[in-house]
């Protein structure tokens, strides 16, 4: 598996791997508020924070064809020893078969080699069983719970945390 950097044609590919309102919400927690989503509007969302030098969405390709995408980020301005993944994806196909922990796997060796974090987070919804089980076996330990208002309702997050160095 390799890791790319995020193309404006990849929106499109992203979103037809959301295949209904809930799993949107899943992906993106109430970042985007909007189904369907589009190519479009993934692109208005990142291409500005990509030039901020911060912000770092990557592609996942394995035997030349895309399985996942996620985003690295910097969640506080003035801190570069943390990071945070986000808006973790898997092409449908390419589900509970491994290709996930492979590439959580691979963006933690991305912010080894590129990077000066020392700890990588993510959050996970409880409702999203499937994913809380990837994240632990790629190593992430939980460290906090908080309800999360949704547009859909309440719901719990677990935020998860590595240490790298």
């Amino acid at each position: 598996m390799i890791l790319r950097n995020y193309n404006k044609e990849d929106g499109d590919l992203i979103c037809s791997w959301i295949q209904d309102e809930a799993e949107l919400y899943r992906w993106s927690a109430d970042r985007f508020n909007k189904y369907p989503l589009t190519g479009d509007d993934i692109n208005e969302s990142y291409i500005p924070q990509i030039a901020s030098g911060k912000f770092f969405a990557l592609m996942a390709e394995d035997d030349g064809k895309t399985v996942g995408h996620f985003i690295i980020r910097y969640p506080k301005e003035d801190d570069d020893t943390s990071v945070r993944f986000g808006f973790i994806i898997l092409n449908p196909e390419y589900r509970g078969k491994g290709y996930g922990k492979k590439m959580l796997l691979q963006g933690i060796e991305y912010v080894k080699n590129n990077l000066t974090a020392s700890r990588v987070d993510l959050g996970v919804f409880a409702n999203n069983e499937k994913a809380k089980y990837c994240y632990q076996a790629a190593g992430f330990r939980e460290y906090q719970r908080r309800n999360c208002e949704m547009p859909v309702g309440t719901w719990e997050c677990i935020d998860m945390e590595i240490m790298i160095r």
